[in-house]
């Protein structure tokens, strides 16, 4: 059974892929561009299965599936901790608090260049798989770029939004394999195989997925894990200027960065679906903004939730 088996949507991407492995003109760059949570990471992962696994097929897509393969490199956006890179699962077991997105660093792809400098040691080559491309800032993106001039016996994978989120010289040297949204019959067939049909029941959840059922699936876990009393602030909206002032000071203190944004997102949601106050929706859209320009979290609640109140 090929790797691509029972990956929902992505035909086109598969085919492309399929297609250059059985001509031998696998390219040494791919860009997997398309939203996150619709089958980029499940593509990469058998691809790279085809491309390192020989004739051991299955034994080595476990590998593969737990990323212990000598012959594979998995990067991901981290947060710097301590003065070290940590990934957002590391972050998380740690307890760390994010003040900011997580992005790929320039030592990541220093350690990128470092793995593919020497030979391969079982498959016929290397693989580097690179999510969240598009985090990279200029120093990161000049240094991939320099490794995709010359790979060597090696196949690079980036995942990313789109062309348009990354310098157009790194464009340039990888072959584009476009990733699409899956439909609404597709959405529900994933939601449900994988055990998680309650989503199909939140329009709110649906709305914020776009398509995209990991998308779906993170944005429920992440509802989920809301304090109880957050959840309860947040709907409805405060009615007056101090209950306004007391959800500012509880969201900016219980909630991470990345969550608070992640919040604004849900709330226009909630708040469209309920009102349709392009008001409302302005004002959260304001907020998100500041947010993401480090204007302190509490400040930014503030003055949101306040005037929402007048």
């Amino acid at each position: 059974m090929t790797p691509f088996a029972g990956i929902v949507g992505q035909d086109t991407a598969i085919s492309l892929l399929e297609r250059a492995i059985a001509q031998g003109r696998v390219a040494p760059g791919y860009l997997f561009a398309g939203p996150a949570g619709v089958g980029r990471r499940r593509v990469a992962l058998a691809l790279a299965t085809l491309l390192l696994g020989g004739e051991d097929r299955p034994a080595i897509q476990r590998r593969i599936g737990d990323r212990n393969h000598p012959d594979l490199l998995w990067v991901e956006p981290t947060y710097l901790h301590q003065g070290r890179p940590i990934t957002p699962a590391e972050a998380e077991d740690l307890g760390v608090k994010r003040k900011s997105p997580p992005q790929v660093r320039l030592e990541q792809i220093r350690d990128v260049a470092r793995f593919l400098s020497r030979p391969p040691l079982e498959a016929p080559q290397a693989v580097v798989v690179l999510e969240g491309a598009e985090t990279m800032a200029e120093g990161a993106a000049n240094g991939l770029l320099k490794t995709l001039e010359e790979p060597g016996n090696a196949t690079l994978i980036l995942l990313a939004p789109d062309t348009a989120a990354l310098l157009p010289t790194l464009v340039s040297r990888c072959q584009t394999v476009p990733f699409r949204r899956l439909a609404p019959a597709e959405l529900a067939t994933v939601l449900t195989t994988q055990g998680q049909g309650d989503i199909l029941q939140q329009p709110e959840i649906l709305a914020l997925a776009q398509g995209s059922p990991g998308a779906a699936i993170a944005a429920w876990e992440t509802l989920q894990a809301l304090p109880s009393e957050v959840l309860a602030a947040v709907d409805p909206f405060p009615q007056t200027l101090r209950s306004a002032l007391d959800l500012a000071r509880l969201l900016a203190k219980d909630l991470d960065l990345e969550t608070q944004l992640w919040l604004v997102d849900y709330l226009q949601q909630r708040h469209w679906h309920q009102s349709r106050s392009p008001q409302m929706i302005q004002a959260l859209e304001t907020a998100r903004q500041h947010l993401r320009q480090f204007v302190q979290p509490r400040l930014v609640w503030e003055v949101t939730l306040m005037g929402m109140v007048a």
